[in-house]
């Protein structure tokens, strides 16, 4: 699903990303693990193309990913950083629209919401959801299009115990039962 060899991202001289060469496997999860400014959340950023890499080379999918050669929107499902979302909107809007930008059928957003257990609260302004309801938003985001493939990036910051143990089990479920390879970078070793 994912390779990289000798992945360098230098910011001002510094190695934000230091030779990573990867092999992640279809199926399952893969569990990217490091302290607070180990390139984590670079190294995704690279995966994604949002931002270039200094040297070395990357494919995902079965293709080489470059800037001459990025990858669709859609084509990876991620939530990088925290979610993005509009909170004077409903949690279904912003899915809604996500899904107009992807071109995907309005079918989807009933899905995604099902699919990380917010279909109850889809028409709730998402300014009025708690932080663990923000992140399965976004989780939504990330899935509207299906894709084989999500990087995720400690998807569990800040929220509370039963809130971690809730995205885990929607993070295994997703590798379980729709055959997602799932990318999960965390600083806590427990995770």
């Amino acid at each position: 699903m994912v390779a990289t060899d000798a992945l360098t991202k230098t910011y001002n001289g510094v190695n934000a990303v230091d030779a990573v060469s990867l092999r992640v496997p279809a199926g399952g999860i893969y569990g990217f693990l490091g302290p607070n400014g180990a390139g984590k959340s670079t190294t995704m950023k690279l995966l994604l193309g949002l931002t270039r890499p200094t040297s070395g080379t990357m494919s995902v999918l079965g293709h080489p990913v470059g800037p001459r050669t990025p990858l669709a929107p859609g084509t990876i499902g991620s939530l990088i950083e925290g979610p993005s979302y509009y909170p004077s909107l409903t949690g279904r809007e912003n899915l809604a629209m996500v899904a107009s930008y992807l071109s995907l059928p309005a079918s989807r957003v009933g899905h995604a919401l099902a699919t990380v257990d917010l279909a109850d609260q889809g028409s709730k302004l998402v300014r009025q959801y708690s932080l663990g309801m923000k992140q399965r938003l976004g989780l939504a985001m990330a899935l509207l299009a299906d894709p084989p493939l999500m990087l995720l990036d400690e998807p569990t910051n800040g929220l509370d115990p039963a809130g971690v143990a809730e995205i885990r089990h929607l993070v295994m479920d997703l590798a379980r039962q729709e055959g997602v390879t799932v990318i999960v970078s965390s600083h806590i070793l427990s995770e």
